[in-house]
């Protein structure tokens, strides 16, 4: 009797503890309850913001007038000579260009050293993302201004802000894809005794390539839109063209520069998609087995004194065989090696077209110094009460516009979404508007709304909430599309429709993916905000921008530290939110 009770026993001990862990996980933490509260005080804070702005129908009526006048005045569209204008796009590609390719120079090692399984020690892994961080939280107008002490108006100027500045988004997806490999073929080289950048070389930069390359094309396209804003600031290109036609008030001009930029992000982001697309499907197709032998092979080939392309190797029946360990020239690597030598060339060619040369980095060394010297101590100039209201509105600005663009990316994101929407030509459609929308940048956008509603904050937050749908709208349709679709087919199998399929077995599994999402495009808005005041959309970037002019270059460092601070702020509390509710 002892013997059949006891297993009861167990049973009956186990229950009432299975029943209090369920009751456990149940129960709110401290930690989610505290998530939820950050995420309901941004919820108020972007309408409070909201209504402090008067962003209100009574507005958008108000200006209704000045947009009829606007229209009158930009149409029709004039363009420069037909000379004048593939000049001006050539400068400008070749300083994108050569500024991505800066950027992932830079961002190879410094995201080798950030990721967990390439760096050599801890405080070196901090030391490159703290680097990291900082290029990212500086704004590229900074940058910029920092650049032209350095090399003086032209070309140069737009490489070196544009590749520094690209190292905080490039080096961060570079750290991450470096930690995402394989560990198995570069176990396989240390157990040859291959050295640390041997193994580097044979294993953890060949598995990472697609990333790398996809995360350049992706950084070209986002520089293409920076362009514009560095125009402002004495870059040359189109951005230039484009600040002096709004100078000189000739609208017309100006928006058909502005379609010539729009133009080139859709021809970029069509390309670039393209080729991330092959990228992904090249590697889905390669087999791993083939990788990984190549890899042992040609270390061990070396450790051996094999030939270098047919080292021994053992046969289906153990018998000594020549096996190759470098793949046969077939058509695809014959394409790849002419796509990487068109790709080397032209990076070479938008260098020089860009003027980079031994000189000038000389002459840019020897003043390096020296202009970080101007640029120190920091100093508030005396109008510190006023930087603080002026940040103030920047996040009110910012605030605001992630709450429209919030309020508009959801349901477009849903429709664009082919996991959601019945018809795949819907997805399509709505997937293509977000991509007409994200092409445009948001320095035109409010360029037009200050024409439109005048000087003032109001501008900003109407163009960062119409420039939030295409960044947001593309995120949360792809995360929508990620979700793993088991659970909406069982929901589907009882019989719900469509919308209950969405509410309760889609959204609830990307609502934590979609969450950092908002507070990333709010952290990008801050950024945003602070340029868009150099158009006078209202801000802490009107200050900045004056600062540069009268060379108050120490104001300048107390504007990006306060920036800074404001973003390091939000993205420490989008990291939080998203481990919280992971």
């Amino acid at each position: 009797m002892s013997v059949q009770t006891r297993p009861d026993r167990r049973r009956s001990a186990k229950l009432p503890a299975r029943e209090e862990r369920r009751r456990t996980v149940a129960r709110p933490t401290p930690a989610g309850l505290g998530a939820t509260f950050a995420l309901l005080l941004c919820v108020g804070g972007g309408v409070w913001a909201f209504a402090e702005l008067q962003l209100n129908l009574a507005t958008v009526v108000d200006s209704a007038g000045n947009a009829r006048d606007f229209l009158e005045r930009m149409l029709p569209l004039q363009f420069p000579p037909v000379g004048e204008l593939l000049d001006l796009t050539w400068q400008t590609l070749a300083i994108v260009i050569a500024a991505t390719a800066l950027s992932v120079l830079l961002s190879v090692p410094l995201g080798l050293l950030a990721a967990r399984n390439t760096t050599p020690g801890g405080s070196v892994r901090s030391a490159s993302r703290a680097l990291i961080v900082l290029a990212r939280a500086i704004p590229d107008a900074v940058f910029a201004i920092a650049a032209f002490r350095v090399f003086g108006l032209g070309a140069m100027t737009g490489v070196v802000a544009m590749g520094l500045h690209s190292v905080g988004m490039v080096g961060k997806l570079y750290a991450d894809a470096f930690e995402e490999i394989d560990e198995g073929p570069r176990d396989a080289l240390r157990a040859a005794g291959a050295g640390r950048l041997q193994q580097i070389a044979g294993a953890v930069l060949p598995q990472a390539l697609p990333s790398l390359v996809a995360t350049a094309l992706h950084r070209l396209d986002i520089n293409l839109r920076v362009s514009v804003v560095l125009g402002f600031v004495g870059v040359n290109g189109l951005g230039y063209a484009l600040s002096n036609a709004i100078a000189r008030l000739d609208y017309q001009e100006a928006m058909g520069i502005a379609l010539v930029v729009l133009l080139l992000c859709f021809a970029a982001e069509a390309v670039s998609g393209k080729i991330r697309r092959s990228l992904l499907r090249e590697v889905a197709e390669a087999p791993r087995a083939g990788v990984l032998r190549r890899v042992v092979g040609r270390r061990l080939a070396a450790r051996t004194g094999a030939g270098r392309h047919e080292p021994v190797a053992a046969g289906p029946q153990g018998a000594g065989t020549r096996r190759r360990t470098s793949p046969p020239w077939d058509a695809g690597r014959v394409r790849r090696a002419v796509v990487t030598a068109l790709t080397c060339a032209l990076v070479v060619a938008s260098g020089v077209r860009a003027g980079i040369s031994p000189d000038a980095l000389a002459r840019g060394a020897e003043s390096l110094l020296p202009t970080i010297g101007d640029f120190l101590p920091p100093s508030t100039g005396g109008i510190g009460d006023m930087l603080l209201e002026n940040l103030w509105i920047t996040v009110q600005i910012a605030l605001a516009g992630t709450l429209i663009g919030v309020v508009l990316a959801l349901p477009l994101g849903a429709l664009a979404a082919r996991n959601v929407v019945p018809s795949p030509a819907v997805a399509r459609f709505f997937r293509s508007l977000i991509l007409l929308v994200r092409g445009l940048p948001e320095l035109v956008l409010a360029i037009v709304f200050v024409v439109v509603t005048g000087l003032g904050p109001v501008a900003g937050a109407f163009a960062l909430g119409i420039g939030s749908v295409g960044l947001l709208g593309k995120l949360v349709a792809d995360s929508l599309e990620e979700v793993d679709p088991g659970p909406a087919r069982a929901v589907l199998a009882t019989g719900a429709g469509r919308g209950q399929i969405f509410f309760t077995a889609v959204l609830p599994r990307a609502w934590p993916t979609v969450l950092a999402h908002l507070l990333y495009t709010l952290d990008v808005n801050i950024r945003s905000a602070t340029l868009l005041g150099i158009v006078g959309a209202g801000g802490i970037g009107y200050d900045l921008l004056n600062a540069a002019r009268v060379q108050q270059f120490d104001v300048v460092t107390v504007i990006v530290l306060m920036v800074l601070a404001v973003v390091l702020f939000v993205e420490g509390l989008a990291l939080w939110v998203r481990k919280v509710f992971a």
